[in-house]
């Protein structure tokens, strides 16, 4: 892979994410969309998991999750967050951070609404983050569930979607000898600063 050079960027960082994700996926990577979301709550400790990406535009990036789960918890403490792409086949990685808010209901409902049965009724019997005595509670709990709704399964009101709103990216490509090639964007007023890190 040849190095990654400045002029090699778009100086839209929505535009070179676009750009490389849809590489990604041209070139067959295992979930491309899978990424590492980290936050942080009260007392300072960062917490990371691997979520979807199941939209992204120039408003944001956009995930979907139980509101009361551990993540949602610490948004509502201090709603800043980073994700991470790690493309292993492409040698290549993005990050990005910056605040995040929930989406609309309707953007929630209507993301919740293309899920499979199963996965719509797994958000209603999921306590998410919680203690579980076993795994039989939960399927039972999934059972019960769909019994209520044998038809239309309605949004959990504590269930949807955040969108994180970037104000700073970084692309990462593998070099030759660890001399990795690293590009920050950098948000600063309405303008998008590059500027070239070590790695």
């Amino acid at each position: 892979m040849a190095n990654l050079e400045r002029e090699m960027l778009n100086p839209d960082p929505f535009v070179q994410f676009e750009r490389w994700f849809e590489q990604a996926r041209s070139d067959n990577v295992q979930e491309p969309e899978a990424m590492a979301l980290s936050t942080c709550g009260t007392g300072g400790r960062p917490a990371s998991r691997m979520v979807l990406l199941r939209g992204f535009s120039r408003d944001g990036f956009v995930f979907y999750t139980n509101y009361g789960s551990r993540k949602g918890a610490e948004l509502d403490v201090s709603p800043q967050a980073a994700l991470l792409f790690y493309w292993r086949e492409q040698a290549r990685q993005v990050r990005l951070g910056g605040l995040v808010e929930k989406t609309s209901r309707e953007e929630s409902l209507a993301y919740f609404n293309t899920r499979p049965r199963g996965s719509r009724l797994g958000a209603w019997a999921s306590p998410q983050s919680r203690p579980l005595p076993d795994r039989l509670s939960l399927e039972m709990a999934q059972k019960e569930i769909g019994k209520r709704f044998p038809d239309e399964i309605p949004l959990p009101p504590y269930w949807g979607g955040y969108r994180l709103r970037p104000d700073e990216f970084e692309f990462w490509q593998a070099g030759a000898d660890r001399l990795h090639d690293r590009f920050r964007y950098l948000l600063t007023g309405n303008v998008w600063v590059i500027e070239r890190l070590a790695p």
